[in-house]
């Protein structure tokens, strides 16, 4: 009988740590990344969601959190048709797998890829959402390339009060913008414009 090829066993993303990510990233540094971008006025309809969130305990907890990154994605992404944000979704790669905690892909009734963005919630640790992160943001650059689409994957890190955004090119290099903080709203509104601009245009 011929032998049974051996099922690889792979790595759930939330047990990488940050030393653990850069390696499998092959990666030894970041590079900075500086991000132009107009600040934007949120909406009515923000603003008094917002308010009405403060109903929920949003300091202390990773799930209450998820709420202010939800009104603001949700805020962000609105001029954006052709986008979705899907949470929790399954991802995997040749090595890795896991579900993560916002996938922006193409709006469709299904998810498939070219996956563009990685948005990885954490409470307060940011050196372990980066490392999930980049593990993550390389499994979407792995589905891509099975479809022969070689572009930047970008991810974001965010406790919802501090937000830091990175961009894994095709070569391998990634970028990593400053900390920015939920203080300056118009600013981070401002940079997930950006960051959604770029994803529908990598659909194309």
């Amino acid at each position: 009988m011929p032998s049974k090829e051996k099922k690889i066993k792979k790595k759930n993303f939330a047990s990488f740590n940050y030393k653990e990510a850069f390696k499998q990233l092959n990666l030894t540094e970041l590079l900075p990344w500086e991000i132009e971008v107009e600040s934007v006025e949120p909406s009515n309809f923000f603003h008094e969601r917002m308010e009405r969130l403060q109903c929920f305990d949003l300091q202390r907890y990773e799930e209450s959190k998820k709420l202010i990154i939800d009104a603001l994605c949700e805020e962000a992404i609105q001029p954006y048709k052709h986008l979705k944000i899907w949470k929790g979704a399954a991802l995997e790669s040749d090595t890795t797998n896991g579900n993560v905690d916002y996938l922006i892909a193409e709006r469709k009734a299904y998810l498939e890829a070219p996956f563009l963005c990685i948005v990885e919630a954490k409470k307060d640790d940011f050196e372990q959402g980066l490392a999930q992160c980049l593990v993550e943001m390389q499994a979407c650059q792995w589905q891509n390339r099975k479809l022969g689409k070689e572009i930047d994957v970008l991810g974001i890190v965010t406790n919802g009060d501090g937000w830091r955004f990175y961009k894994l090119t095709p070569g391998v290099r990634v970028y990593q913008t400053l900390l920015y903080g939920i203080a300056h709203m118009e600013e981070i509104l401002g940079l997930l414009r950006y960051v959604f601009q770029q994803c529908e245009q990598n659909l194309n």
